[in-house]
């Protein structure tokens, strides 16, 4: 099942639970029952809930977002920092040079063909991707510059190497979700106390009522969704994690 058959699925629920809900009721409601004498209180107490819930929504959206946003550009980072490293040890003799490169690539291989789809499961990276990125630097620290020209490379790819180590360190932190079990119960308990004070208003069982009320549902479902599907970014909010991998390491990946 995709996600956006999950989406039309919940959806489509939701707003049947309403106005099945909404119909049901109306039979319960005798004659005598007058909408108009709704206190003004429950109308003051419908939107101050509307409120504080679009804007605790508003801010879990927001949160999410920068979260996709700030693991993209980590997966950027090490991926660029890990061609800087291959690019400039060509100043290193041939040897050291070719075991620099092979250790990058054997790396990058690792990471897209097995490390991502663990990490995508687990919420962790493997051991193996720390063992293949300790060789890598180990090799690139290891050379003693012999002219001033690999010394200044030397230290290059010491920054580099750091580089992609901090940017490792925040992908492996941003495989979790983001948001906590609590701020999901608040979010879900909103929504369906955001919903059940439409039955508080009295709804009516006309059509433009019924279609209002349908609409407000999906709509709370859809922000759910989306705040569902941002908060894990490496499982589905980037439609293609590996992209910066594969696009500057095409050989190494087996591109």
């Amino acid at each position: 099942m995709t996600e956006w058959l999950f989406l039309l699925l919940v959806i489509a629920g939701s707003c049947a639970i309403v106005v099945v809900a909404t119909l049901l009721r109306q039979r319960r409601v005798g004659e005598d029952d007058d909408p108009s004498e709704t206190p003004d209180v429950i109308e003051y107490m419908t939107m101050m809930i509307g409120v504080v819930y679009a804007i605790v929504l508003g801010l879990a959206i927001a949160g999410v977002w920068e979260g996709r946003s700030a693991a993209e550009e980590w997966v950027r980072q090490e991926a660029q920092a890990l061609h800087e490293v291959r690019e400039r040890v060509g100043a290193y003799p041939e040897e050291v040079r070719n075991r620099v490169r092979a250790d990058v690539d054997a790396y990058v291989h690792h990471t897209v063909t097995v490390e991502w789809p663990h990490m995508t499961e687990h919420g962790e990276s493997t051991g193996r991707g720390d063992e293949l990125f300790d060789r890598l630097r180990r090799d690139v620290t290891s050379h003693e510059p012999g002219s001033v020209r690999e010394a200044q490379a030397y230290q290059a790819l010491v920054d580099q190497v750091a580089a992609a180590d901090e940017a490792r360190t925040a992908r492996e932190q941003g495989a979790e979700p983001t948001l906590p079990g609590v701020v999901w119960f608040g979010l879900v308990a909103g929504a369906v106390i955001a919903v059940g004070m439409v039955f508080a208003l009295q709804i009516q069982r006309s059509g433009r009522e019924l279609v209002l009320a349908g609409l407000f549902t999906a709509l709370i479902a859809f922000l759910l969704f989306l705040v569902w599907y941002f908060d894990s970014p490496f499982t589905r909010g980037l439609e293609d994690p590996a992209e910066a991998f594969t696009t500057l390491f095409p050989r190494a990946t087996g591109d």
